[in-house]
């Protein structure tokens, strides 16, 4: 990898295990809200009870603490960069009773495992974040078997986000947030229509199919958004630092009203899109 690419993940693997407790106090709001973007990612990996499944940029531990209940006769493998987020997922793997799951600590773009491993390959919300998405995917190809199944989800595009655009859109009005070069990670960088499933032909995987999976993340109030996004949006934390005093005044002031338009039966109710793609290692 490039010396950019490897200062990006140093830096990313300090911001996740920074925000790992973030992530563990929200759990069951991000179980519930993130479900449906995994049940697809499972449903298109085509698991059997005895699969051995990788789950890459597995965080706090989804989906792959889901599928190791679906394979009770095989293995789930939990790869993340931070070794914070890891710590999370083994402590609820434990509250479960996992016993098919291990856990290794590192780089999508550098997988610690032999060719041909695995009977199926997962990545929830990895690729927006990924340095260099190409070399991840080929890591990805290559750990997996012939006829494995690689199944990923990314965040769709602005429009179809609120939850993420409300805030980010009001953060660019009142700072002066840099803008990041194409290509670089960040949430809507795999939104394009079409570019997963482009991306999976040319690393030469096979029978690709993309679709697009909606549903809202559900909040009590204005205030617990905020608390929330705070908590587990590293993109929010790291524009909200960079903000003085007023600014993060007139930020919140600002997105309090702007959420009123979601306020929905005594609750806030945020669209969420993601893309799913999958395809089959030949």
């Amino acid at each position: 990898m490039s010396v950019t690419a490897d200062s990006i993940r140093d830096q990313q693997r300090i911001i996740w295990d920074q925000f790992a407790a973030g992530w563990k106090k929200w759990d069951a709001e991000l179980l519930g809200w993130h479900r449906p973007f995994g049940d697809a990612t499972i449903q298109d990996a085509r698991l059997h009870p005895d699969s051995f499944v990788l789950d890459v940029a597995a965080g706090s531990g989804e989906p792959g603490l889901t599928v190791a209940a679906l394979v009770p006769e095989g293995d789930v493998v939990l790869a993340d960069l931070s070794a914070g987020m890891l710590h999370v997922a083994r402590e609820k793997a434990s509250a479960r009773g996992l016993a098919n799951v291990s856990f290794s600590v590192c780089a999508a773009a550098e997988l610690p495992f032999d060719d041909a491993t695995f009977d199926a390959v997962l990545c929830r919300f990895g690729f927006n974040f990924f340095p260099d998405m190409r070399a991840a995917l080929r890591e990805m190809v290559r750990t997996a078997k012939p006829g494995a199944r690689i199944s990923a989800a990314v965040w769709g595009r602005a429009a179809g986000n609120p939850w993420a655009s409300l805030v980010l859109g009001t953060l660019a009005h009142h700072t002066e947030l840099p803008q990041p070069p194409a290509g670089t990670p960040g949430l809507f960088r795999c939104s394009a229509p079409g570019f997963m499933a482009r991306l999976f032909r040319e690393a030469g995987l096979a029978e690709v199919a993309e679709r697009t999976v909606s549903t809202d993340l559900v909040l009590g109030s204005p205030e617990s958004y905020w608390e929330f996004m705070e908590d587990i949006a590293t993109t929010v934390a790291m524009g909200l630092a960079r903000a003085d005093k007023e600014a993060r005044s007139l930020i919140r002031s600002d997105v309090f009203q702007l959420l009123g338009r979601y306020e929905h039966q005594g609750a806030l109710r945020l669209r969420s899109t993601a893309t799913i793609v999958a395809g089959s290692r030949a």
